[in-house]
């Protein structure tokens, strides 16, 4: 790989954010939290991962911006999820 990260390295970067996201429905569905509650804590998963992936250089740049973008679209549903229950899909 030309950033000079391990394959097993590369592996646990993709891993990291969609095993914090599984946590968090896990987690949310078994205690009952409220829909918006659930999605703006995955949002704000993503966003740290995603921050952390420019900060430290890991040259996974896209997965960062994916991981951003991913935020954007959880922080929009967590809008629609506290204004209209009913609106939401899930």
């Amino acid at each position: 790989m030309p950033n000079e990260v391990d394959l097993g390295v590369y592996f646990e970067i993709i891993i990291y954010p969609v095993v914090a996201i599984f946590s968090i429905e896990l987690i949310s569905r078994a205690t009952k939290i409220p829909n918006w509650i659930k999605l703006l804590t995955q949002a704000i998963a993503c966003i740290g991962f995603g921050i952390a992936y420019i900060v430290m250089h890991v040259g996974q740049v896209l997965t960062a911006f994916v991981l951003l973008a991913l935020a954007i679209a959880l922080l929009y549903q967590a809008k629609v999820s506290k204004l209209n229950p009913q609106k939401t899909l899930y």
